[in-house]
């Protein structure tokens, strides 16, 4: 009370805390190869440092869907591609555009960041990317996405969108600043086709088995993220491209969104069906 004797009320301000961002859909293709000895290959790709999420990581090639991955011609340009068996699959069956926008996208990405281009020619072969128009139309794509699908009809190009094998969902946790919902594909990687960095978002590139790069990174030569961690077990064991591609085919694809708990100001990861996840 104050000498007047009136009540004195004390006004506090409780933080409200903001609501998690909404998730950018988002797609990555793991390429694949066989190992002359037996095994298979994938390729990691090292992010550069700056980059604002998984800065230094070794990670699958992809990156955010754009609204260009997906103009209504699209299926026109899409080699083998049932729209419709592509969204059930995905789990958007009442989605075939946004569907299909994930896999053109996965494919898309992966040419600007490595150089690697999953398509046929107007003969029906698999495209040849060493020719120098195909840098120039590299270089335009990293710069406008829309020069990809010019490139596509310039060029005469079915995207090869029927050798892709979806095998993964991945939502980043609630508590991230940066959140993305992320389609994992896996493709074996062209005959005659090699990843090169595009040295701006990518700084180096490597082809390991499962086992080598789990072993890089307990020696800390590479860093890799959860989800990199959960899809290289995956295909730890694969005998072939084939056989990898065909477990992968085969499986149930379940929706894993990890939550990040700070106990007592340690990091604490839980994923579904963890005691305690929510």
């Amino acid at each position: 009370m104050d000498d007047s004797g009136r009540a004195i009320v004390a006004h506090y301000t409780v933080p409200v805390k903001p609501p998690p961002a909404t998730p950018s859909p988002a797609a990555t293709l793991v390429l694949l190869r066989d190992r002359t000895a037996g095994g298979l290959e994938v390729l990691l790709i090292q992010r550069h440092e700056k980059s604002r999420f998984a800065g230094g990581a070794y990670v699958f090639p992809g990156g955010k869907i754009e609204a260009d991955d997906n103009p209504e011609d699209a299926v026109r340009w899409c080699a083998g591609l049932d729209a419709a068996s592509a969204a059930r699959r995905l789990g958007l069956a009442d989605a075939e555009r946004v569907a299909l926008g994930y896999l053109v996208g996965a494919i898309r990405e992966t040419f600007e960041e490595v150089g690697i281009l999953l398509a046929h020619d107007a003969g029906g072969r698999p495209v040849r990317v060493d020719p120098p128009r195909f840098a120039a139309h590299r270089r335009a794509c990293a710069v406008d996405n829309r020069a990809f699908w010019e490139m596509v009809k310039t060029e005469r190009l079915l995207l090869a969108t029927d050798s892709l094998v979806y095998f993964a969902h991945w939502i980043t946790p609630e508590e991230s600043p940066y959140r993305y919902d992320t389609r994992f594909f896996a493709a074996p990687v062209p005959a005659g086709q090699d990843a090169v960095a595009d040295e701006r978002e990518i700084v180096d590139v490597r082809w390991l088995t499962p086992g080598e790069a789990f072993a890089a990174a307990q020696r800390g030569e590479i860093a890799l993220r959860m989800p990199t961690i959960k899809n290289l077990e995956l295909l730890d064991g694969a005998a072939s491209v084939a056989a990898g591609l065909a477990s992968l085919g085969g499986r149930v694809v379940p929706t894993i969104r990890p939550r990040v708990l700070d106990e007592a100001g340690e990091r604490r990861v839980l994923f579904p069906g963890d005691p305690g996840y929510f």
